[in-house]
């Protein structure tokens, strides 16, 4: 049976391409319905691309909902430097035609899951963690329905690409992950550790754009535009292919190895609000709570990419 799952996205190219794998695998995955929420760019824009990119994928049937428009706790940062003023600069791309769902993205979470036998929906943040808190705070019934959270999010070796210390999804909304991390759900976690293994060379790159498809060529444009602020700061090949390493998990877990350890959110210091405490040596008696993934098959997972938005 294909894989019941929300995700949880604000797009942000990467972003879109995540939806294109999941919208292209359903024999793995079914998506219920799509929840935007503030991040790359404002909520108005990231529920706008959302839309988008499920037309790209010939599928306006997708569910799409708008959810929380700012962090629990702060200010909304946002990364127009990196994704360009609309989130999914690159492709001109038509104003959407499917319709924006009236109901709350918190709320069809919170429905979904109450509607749904426990342990049969996962799901899938791609952005910040506000929806899936705020669904918890308001629902703590809900814990127990999910079957799992697999998440792009944090870092430990790569350290922060926002601060120093903090991985950008989890710096826009602390607050929001370190009620995730101790929900008790179990977690899968993505971090820059892996994506930064998994670049979009030049070869990677034609590859999307030799499928001789719009979505090919969409995915090749959106990566050239993606790329260029990667490429100049890290000095790389190629720019990280962050959130399609949450869907390519659940069709391919074998591409993927971590260890199950403890981590925590820091929210309170200054210094490092937003870092992802990850007990990678195991050297405190914390207990694990998710399984934070190190390592990564790019070569496989570009395969899977390239032959799967070849199928749109």
């Amino acid at each position: 049976m294909p894989r019941k799952i929300i995700i949880d996205t604000d797009p942000g190219q990467d972003d879109a391409v995540a939806i294109l794998l999941a919208l292209a695998s359903p024999e793995d995955i079914e998506v219920l319905g799509i929840t935007a929420v503030a991040g790359n760019v404002p909520l108005d824009l990231t529920a706008k691309n959302a839309r988008k990119v499920c037309e790209v994928a010939g599928r306006p049937d997708v569910k799409v909902f708008a959810g929380c428009d700012r962090p629990l706790a702060h200010t909304l940062v946002t990364a127009e430097h990196v994704h360009g003023k609309t989130g999914l600069d690159g492709p001109d791309l038509p104003e959407p035609q499917m319709e924006l769902q009236d109901q709350h993205g918190v709320d069809f979470i919170i429905d979904t899951l109450r509607a749904e036998a426990a342990g049969r929906v996962t799901l899938c943040p791609l952005g910040p963690l506000t929806n899936i808190a705020t669904a918890l705070q308001k629902a703590p019934d809900i814990a127990e329905k999910v079957q799992e959270i697999v998440l792009m999010g944090g870092a430990y070796f790569q350290v922060g690409n926002i601060t120093p210390a903090a991985e950008f999804n989890i710096y826009v909304d602390p607050e929001a992950a370190d009620i995730v991390f101790k929900s008790g759900i179990p977690i899968v976690v993505m971090p820059l550790d892996i994506t930064h293994k998994a670049l979009v060379t030049g070869p990677r790159n034609e590859a999307f754009r030799q499928l001789g498809t719009d979505p090919g060529r969409i995915v090749a444009e959106w990566t050239d535009f993606f790329e260029r602020f990667d490429k100049e700061k890290y000095g790389s090949a190629g720019a990280p292919l962050h959130d399609p390493t949450v869907i390519a998990y659940l069709i391919r877990p074998d591409l993927f190895t971590g260890r199950h350890i403890n981590v925590e959110i820091e929210t309170k210091s200054d210094l490092t609000r937003g870092m992802t405490v990850a007990d990678w040596w195991r050297v405190t008696d914390r207990a694990p709570n998710a399984m934070f993934m190190g390592g990564i098959d790019a070569d496989g997972f570009f395969a899977l990419l390239t032959e799967r938005i070849a199928r749109l």
